[in-house]
């Protein structure tokens, strides 16, 4: 049996990685726990977020690593992370800011069985 994905990407989210891929090389995503942008997703050039420690790699979406910070990871770990576009100003760090659109997580619970096989593959 295969864990479930930890984060998913909408068809919108994949087209706006896609072009923001074409104009800025290969991307990375962190979600914060807070802070300036609040807890939203900010998508970076690979590299320009210096990872750490206290981050978590939760899986690759769209061709492009994903990472949250381990604190935040405790409350979101029973959740299959859903990376959507809304339209809206983007953080004032993440690379679609000027787009008119913005990134933003949506969420569901992990039934019993996934949350089981999250914990038999050690992701959680």
């Amino acid at each position: 049996m295969m864990a479930p994905a930890q984060v998913l990407t909408t068809p919108a989210a994949d087209e706006l990685i896609h072009r923001l891929r074409e104009k800025h090389g290969k991307l990375m995503f962190h979600q914060s726990g807070g802070c300036c942008d609040g807890s939203s997703p900010m998508c970076f050039a690979l590299g320009e977020f210096m990872l750490g420690d206290s981050d978590h790699f939760l899986g690759t979406i769209a061709e492009t690593p994903f990472y949250m910070s381990k604190s935040q990871f405790e409350y979101w770990k029973h959740t299959q992370l859903i990376l959507d576009v809304v339209p809206g100003r983007g953080g004032m760090f993440s690379l679609e800011n000027g787009e008119g659109v913005r990134f933003l997580i949506r969420s569901r619970v992990f039934a019993e069985d996934e949350l089981l096989e999250l914990e038999m593959a050690g992701l959680i």
